[in-house]
């Protein structure tokens, strides 16, 4: 006889759609269904990890230094600035999904793991879900300094915008907490190695983002 379908049992692909927002709450359990590196699996994980993907790199575009001089060219205005943030966000978060997800595989490798790239790749998409969560602050932050967010001077400074900038690193240190318990439960490994691997993927990633920061603080 055979097996029925339960209507309304939740596909693979919903499951993992619900566990982006699991694993803000409940890590260990997201990282641990990552041990499934069928192809399947990954199938189902791929629609959920492109909107984290992209959604995460609009973030970093956003925390990045040149968003808050983007207004100062006249021929940028807030339709041109939301497509460059589109676009450009894409780029990145694709960009950063492969490069951190190369160094955190290459790290691992080099401490022992057996895993594949890609499944290094989706444990760097899950623990980047706290950079999507980062978005919700932006309607405040717009609501309290308007567009000179994106301009040079204006009210965008002093404690205001320090808090905001505390708490964009608060999401990012938030992602890497992730990453540890991502690597950590992965591998099935104890804290002190999970940390090395982290260390070792973030060491380039730090030099790299500190020499993109003064290139982007010159005149042009």
């Amino acid at each position: 006889m055979s097996a029925r379908a339960v209507p309304g049992a939740p596909t693979e692909e919903r499951a993992w759609w619900l566990r982006t927002l699991l694993v803000l709450g409940s890590p260990r359990s997201v990282f641990a269904a990552l041990r499934d590196d069928s192809q399947e699996a990954a199938h189902a994980r791929q629609e959920p990890l492109l909107a984290i993907v992209w959604l995460a790199g609009i973030a970093g575009v956003l925390m990045s230094g040149i968003t808050g001089r983007v207004l100062d060219d006249a021929e940028f205005d807030g339709l041109v600035l939301v497509v460059w943030a589109f676009l450009a966000g894409g780029i990145e978060g694709l960009f950063g999904y492969f490069l951190i997800g190369g160094l955190v595989f290459f790290a691992a490798s080099l401490l022992g793991s057996l895993g594949t790239f890609r499944r290094a790749r989706h444990l760097v998409g899950y623990a980047a879900v706290p950079l999507v969560l980062s978005l919700v602050v932006w309607p405040v932050r717009l609501a309290v300094h308007g567009s000179d967010t994106f301009r040079t001077g204006g009210s965008d400074t002093g404690s205001g915008a320090t808090a905001f900038t505390v708490l964009e690193a608060a999401f990012v240190a938030w992602a890497v907490v992730l990453l540890t318990i991502g690597v950590r439960t992965v591998h099935g490994w104890g804290r002190l190695r999970a940390l090395a691997v982290v260390a070792l993927a973030a060491t380039p990633l730090v030099l790299l983002f500190r020499a993109l920061d003064v290139v982007s603080s010159w005149e042009f």
